[in-house]
C-alpha cells in the first residue's frame, strides 16, 4: 500500500464517475442543490470557473503558436486538474511529454491521478505511464508509488503468487542501483523491499521449515545489503535489524551500537558505511541548502560528483549525476559531462544509449550532445535504421550556430565511412549514402557559410571520398568545380584542387586549373601565391614548354599587381568625412578676413617667413624656421646659439627624399633588416632600411626600402640585382620619387656670396592657403596679390616632351623677377 505522504492527490474512494461524465473530476464529490447559505459561494464559484476558462482559451491559442513553451504547458496542466476536464488533461499531458521530458512531479502527479483511476483491466496502461516516468528521471518518491502500486493493483502481484514474487524481485532490484544509493532517500526502497520478503515470510507454512529459513535467510541478505550501503539513519536500520535478529532466537544486544555479536563482515561493513556517510554529510547538507541560489547549489552538484569519481565507485557516482540531472534536467554541460563518464566508464551498452536519449530530450539544442548519441549507436552496433533516425531527428532541432550542424553531417559521414570499410560489418551499405549526405550539407550548409574554411573542409573530404570509396574521379573533379562556382575567391580552395590532381600526376589537368586561376583577385598576397606556385609547380612537375608558358603568363601579371600595390601605397589618406565637413563650414567671409591687411603687412612679419623655408615630408609641403642668421632676442644668432637650444629642440620625424634610396622587391619574408645590411656588406653605406608590412595582418610583403649615404653606394647596392638571398632572386632599382612632386630650383644670393640650395616645392605648397594668395583676372590683366607672389608654370608637357638641361651660363629667375614679368603691362 502507498505510505501516507505519497498519498494520491485524486482518490479512488471518492466517488465513482458515470460513463456519461468522462469530462468530470474525478475527485470532486456529488454536488448537492445548492441552498440559500451556500447560494454566495456558489457564484464565487462560477466566477472562478469562468475565469478558468477564460485562461485556458489563452492558453491554448498561446500553444497552438508555439506548441514549444514549457511554462505555458505547466499553466495548462495545472488549470485542466482544477477544472476537471480529464480528457484534455490527458491529451495535454501526452502532447507536452512527446516534446519534453517531464520533471519527476510532473510524472508523479500524472501517475497519481491515473492510479487513482486504475482497475484491474487498465493495470498495463498506468504500469506503461510509470516506467515511462522512470525512463526520463530516476525519482526515488516515483519508484516508491511504483512499487507500491504494483502491490495494491496488479492481480498478478496480489495474494504473493510464484509468478508475482519474481515480478516484484526484479522489479525491487532495479529500483536499488537506480534510488536506494540516495543518501538521505534511499532508505524507502530498502525499507519497502524488506516489508515485502516479510509479507511472503508470512505467507509460508510454518511447517515448512525448509522454505522458511531460506525466506529468513533472504530478509538476513537484504538488512546485510542495507547496512553496507552510507545512508542516513543507518544506527535505527541497525537496531531495526537486531529486533528483527532478536524475534529469530538470536541475541545481539539490541539498544546499543555494539558490534560484537554481529558477524565480522557485517559489522566491518557497517563501519565502513558510517565513515562514508560522514564524509558525505556536509556534502549533503550544502546541496540541501534551500537558501543558495540556483547558481550555487549546481555548483555544490558538481563539488559532489567530483568527490564521488574520486572515491572509484560508478554506481554512486551514476547516482549523483542522476540527482543532479533531476534537479537541473535542461543544462547542457550536465549532461554532456553525464554522457562523457558513462563513454569512459562502461564503453558500450543500453545505459549509455539511454543515458543519451534522455540528454537530446532534455536539450534537443546541444549538437554535441546529438553527435556523441550518434557515435555511442555506433559503438553499440546499433542498426543503419536506428542511426539514420536519430540522425534525422537531430536535423529537426535548432542550434545555435550553423558548425553544430557541420558536426552532425561530419559525424555521420565518418560513421558510414567506418562502418564501409569495416569487416566486422554485417550490414551492406552503399556509397550513395554518404554522397547524399554530402549533397545535403553541401545545398543546406552553403548559404549561410560560404568562403569560410570549415566549409572548405567538407567539400576536400567530399573530394576525397569519391577518389578512395566512391572510385569515381570525375565526381571528385565535380565536387571541387561546384565548391569554386560559389567560393572562388578562397585561394586555398584552389589551392587544394591542384593538389589533388597533382598527387593523382595530372599534370595537364593542374596546369589547367592554374590557368583559369592566375588572373583572379584573392585576398592580400594571394595574387602573387597564385601565380609564383604556377611557376614552382612547373619547375617542379612540368616540361620547359610548360615552363616557359608559364612564365609567359606570370611576369606580366606580377609586374601589374607590383605596381598595383606601389600605387596603393603612394595614395596619400582621405581626410574623414567629418573633417572635410568641418572644413567647408568655413565662410568665405573667414577666408577673406585677412585680405585687407595683407598689404599693410608689418616688415617684421615679412622677414620672419623670410627665415623660413618650405620642405616636402610624405608628399605634405611644411614650413620650418631657417636659423641661418636669424636673431634671437638676446641679439645672439641662431647658429651661435644652437648649443643653448639643444635641449630643448623637439624631435622631428625623419624625413626621405629617396635621393639615395633602393626599392627591394622579392624579398623573403623571413628576412629581417639585420639580414639585408649584412647582404649589402658592412661597409655597404646603408643608413637606414624599411620593411613594409601588411596593413591588416602586419606581416611582411616582402617590400623594402634601403638608404644610403651616397650615390656610390647605392649603385654598388643596385649591382646586386638578381642575386639570391634567401633562397630567392631579389629586384634592387634606384627609388624614384613619388609623383605629384614638382622639382624645381631656387638660386639667389643670400648676402654672402653663396647660392641657395634647391627645393622641394609640393603641389600643396603652390594653391592657395586660406586666402594667402589670389589672382584676379581683369581682362588681360592679372593681379598677383597675397604672401606667396611668385608664379610657377604648369608642369603639363606634350607626350615625348623631355625638359632641356639649363645652360653654365643661364641664371634662373628669382621670385622678384618673375613678378616683375607679371606686373608689367
Amino acid at each position: 500500500m502507498m505510505d501516507d505522504d505519497t498519498e494520491l492527490v485524486v482518490s479512488s474512494s471518492d466517488q465513482k464517475m458515470d460513463d456519461d461524465a468522462s469530462t468530470q473530476n474525478p475527485a470532486a464529490p456529488r454536488a448537492d442543490p445548492p441552498s440559500s447559505d451556500d447560494s454566495g459561494e456558489s457564484d464565487s464559484d462560477s466566477e472562478d470557473e469562468a475565469e478558468s476558462n477564460q485562461q485556458i482559451q489563452t492558453l491554448e491559442s498561446d500553444l497552438s503558436a508555439n506548441p514549444y513553451n514549457y511554462d505555458a504547458y505547466v499553466q495548462y496542466i495545472k488549470l485542466l486538474r482544477k477544472t476537471a476536464n480529464l480528457e484534455k488533461l490527458r491529451q495535454a499531458r501526452e502532447a507536452m511529454s512527446a516534446i519534453f521530458p517531464l520533471s519527476p512531479s510532473l510524472w508523479l502527479e500524472w501517475a497519481r491521478d491515473e492510479a487513482s483511476l486504475a482497475s484491474s483491466e487498465n493495470v498495463p496502461e498506468v504500469v506503461m505511464l510509470y516506467e515511462r516516468g522512470l525512463s526520463d528521471y530516476q525519482s526515488v518518491s516515483l519508484w516508491c508509488d511504483y512499487l507500491s502500486f504494483m502491490l495494491e493493483f496488479d492481480p498478478s502481484v496480489r495474494g504473493y503468487p510464484s509468478e508475482g514474487i519474481s515480478k516484484m524481485r526484479s522489479l525491487f532490484e532495479r529500483a536499488i542501483p537506480a534510488a536506494g544509493f540516495h543518501v538521505t532517500e534511499g532508505n524507502r526502497i530498502w525499507e519497502g523491499y524488506r516489508e515485502f520478503e516479510q509479507g511472503v515470510l508470512a505467507t509460508i507454512d510454518e511447517a515448512d521449515l525448509e522454505e522458511r529459513n531460506k525466506q529468513i535467510q533472504r530478509i538476513r541478505s537484504i538488512f546485510h545489503r542495507h547496512l553496507s550501503v552510507p545512508l542516513e539513519n543507518l544506527s535505527s536500520t541497525l537496531n531495526a535489524y537486531k529486533a528483527w535478529e532478536l524475534e529469530q532466537g538470536i541475541d545481539l544486544d539490541i539498544g546499543s551500537d555494539d558490534l560484537s555479536k554481529v558477524s565480522h563482515q557485517v559489522a566491518a561493513a557497517n563501519k565502513k558505511a558510517q565513515q562514508m556517510y560522514s564524509e558525505r554529510a556536509h556534502l549533503e547538507e550544502h546541496i540541501s541548502n534551500k537558501d543558495l541560489s540556483d547558481t550555487e547549489k549546481f555548483q555544490e552538484f558538481m563539488n559532489y560528483i567530483k568527490f564521488e569519481k574520486t572515491s572509484g565507485d560508478p554506481t554512486r557516482v551514476q547516482a549523483i549525476y542522476e540527482r543532479a540531472v533531476a534537479e537541473y534536467p535542461v543544462s547542457s554541460d550536465l549532461w554532456i559531462d553525464y554522457t562523457m563518464y558513462l563513454d569512459k566508464t562502461l564503453k558500450v551498452g543500453k545505459a549509455i544509449t539511454h543515458a543519451y536519449s534522455r540528454a537530446t530530450r532534455s536539450c534537443p539544442w546541444t549538437g554535441d550532445l546529438w553527435a556523441r548519441y550518434l557515435l555511442a549507436l555506433e559503438r553499440g552496433s546499433a542498426s543503419e535504421k536506428e542511426i539514420y533516425a536519430i540522425f534525422e531527428k537531430s536535423l529537426q532541432c535548432t542550434f545555435s550556430s550553423f558548425e553544430e550542424y557541420l558536426d552532425l553531417y561530419l559525424t555521420r559521414v565518418d560513421g558510414l565511412r567506418r562502418r564501409m570499410l569495416s569487416t566486422r560489418m554485417v550490414e551492406a551499405l552503399d556509397y550513395s549514402l554518404i554522397k547524399e549526405t554530402f549533397q545535403q550539407a553541401s545545398d543546406y550548409l552553403t548559404p549561410h557559410m560560404q568562403n569560410t574554411d570549415s566549409l572548405l573542409h567538407l567539400h576536400a573530404y567530399w573530394a576525397n571520398l569519391e577518389l578512395n570509396i566512391g572510385k569515381d574521379l570525375a565526381g571528385a573533379r565535380g565536387v571541387w568545380d561546384s565548391f569554386l562556382k560559389k567560393s572562388g575567391g578562397m585561394l586555398a580552395a584552389w589551392h587544394a584542387y591542384i593538389d589533388m590532381e597533382v598527387h593523382l600526376g595530372h599534370i595537364k589537368e593542374a596546369r589547367s586549373i592554374f590557368r583559369r586561376c592566375y588572373t583572379r583577385k584573392f585576398d592580400g598576397t594571394g595574387s602573387e601565391d597564385i601565380c609564383k606556385g604556377w611557376l614552382r609547380f612547373e619547375r617542379e612537375h612540368g616540361d620547359l614548354e610548360g615552363f616557359d608558358l608559364a612564365v609567359q603568363k606570370v611576369m606580366p601579371r606580377l609586374e601589374e599587381l607590383q605596381l598595383i600595390r606601389l600605387q596603393q601605397e603612394s595614395t596619400p589618406v582621405k581626410p574623414s568625412a567629418g573633417l572635410k565637413e568641418h572644413n567647408s563650414q568655413k565662410s568665405a567671409g573667414e577666408k577673406r578676413k585677412a585680405e585687407p591687411n595683407v598689404e599693410e603687412e608689418s616688415l617684421a612679419k615679412r622677414q620672419k617667413r623670410k627665415g623660413q623655408k618650405e620642405v616636402d615630408i610624405g608628399g605634405q609641403s611644411a614650413t620650418v624656421p631657417n636659423t641661418k642668421n636669424v636673431k634671437a632676442e638676446n641679439g645672439k644668432t641662431a647658429d651661435s646659439n644652437n648649443e643653448e637650444m639643444e635641449d630643448a629642440k623637439p624631435l622631428k620625424p625623419k624625413i626621405y627624399t629617396d635621393e639615395c634610396t633602393a626599392f627591394i622587391s622579392n624579398l623573403s619574408v623571413k628576412a629581417q633588416e639585420e639580414d639585408i645590411r649584412k647582404f649589402f656588406g658592412d661597409d655597404g653605406g646603408v643608413d637606414s632600411i624599411r620593411i613594409l608590412h601588411h596593413k591588416d595582418t602586419g606581416k611582411p610583403r616582402g617590400l623594402a626600402y634601403a638608404d644610403f649615404v651616397d650615390d656610390e653606394h647605392l649603385a654598388a647596392a643596385i649591382a646586386k640585382n638578381r642575386k639570391m638571398f634567401f633562397g630567392k632572386k631579389i629586384s634592387i632599382a634606384r627609388s624614384n620619387p613619388k609623383k605629384g612632386k614638382k622639382e624645381f630650383t631656387r638660386r639667389g644670393n643670400d648676402g654672402s656670396g653663396n647660392s641657395k640650395e634647391p627645393s622641394l616645392i609640393s603641389e600643396k605648397a603652390k594653391a592657395p592657403l586660406g586666402g594667402e594668395m589670389e589672382g584676379e583676372r581683369q581682362g588681360n590683366e592679372v593681379e598677383v596679390r597675397g604672401k606667396n607672389t611668385f608664379t610657377v608654370p604648369r608642369n603639363v608637357k606634350p607626350l615625348g616632351y623631355t625638359t632641356p638641361k639649363p645652360s653654365a651660363d643661364e641664371t634662373p629667375k628669382s621670385n622678384d623677377e618673375f613678378r616683375n614679368m607679371f606686373l608689367k603691362k
